[in-house]
């Protein structure tokens, strides 16, 4: 299983913002993961696009990798905190107040889906909408009663 990861340093954002956008892109693959941040209207996003290129393109770069992008996933992506840049704004009455500029570390780390052996329908495979069905298949039939001709009702069992 092949993993690769990329940093960028001390990006003119804080590490909470950063943040709020890297938990839409943890655990996707990473074309699902660059769609989200290309329509992601964070200023940020386009950051940690960059991040995410840059790690598919190191990802390529390592011996034993399959050469198949579609199998890449992001399996963790944090924003640490970097220095901040502390400057003074002049506030009334002759007072200062402090500007903290912030900064972050982008970290965004990808590894190799495994391949599948077995059926591509088996029961891993088949998400929400297969265990429902499932689950309405393994349940009993439920008794319905409809009219008949003579006036009677017959339940759906008694057919």
């Amino acid at each position: 299983m092949i993993a690769a990861q990329a940093t960028a340093k001390y990006v003119r954002t804080s590490a909470q913002k950063a943040g709020l956008v890297l938990e839409l892109i943890r655990g996707r693959d990473v074309n699902h993961a660059l769609s989200t941040l290309r329509f992601s209207p964070k200023r940020v996003a386009r950051d940690i696009e960059k991040v995410l290129r840059s790690a598919i393109a190191n990802a390529q770069q390592k011996p034993g990798f399959s050469g198949d992008i579609e199998r890449l996933f992001v399996t963790a992506c944090f924003a640490g905190q970097g220095p901040s840049q502390k400057r003074i704004r002049p506030a009334p009455m002759g007072r200062a107040f402090r500007v903290v500029k912030r900064t972050a570390h982008l970290t965004g780390e990808l590894a190799e889906r495994a391949e599948k052996v077995g059926s591509p329908a088996g029961p891993a495979t088949r998400g929400r909408a297969g265990k429902a069905a499932e689950a309405v298949a393994a349940a009993p039939a439920k008794r319905t009663r409809t009219a008949t001709a003579a006036g009677g009702t017959t339940s759906a069992a008694q057919k």
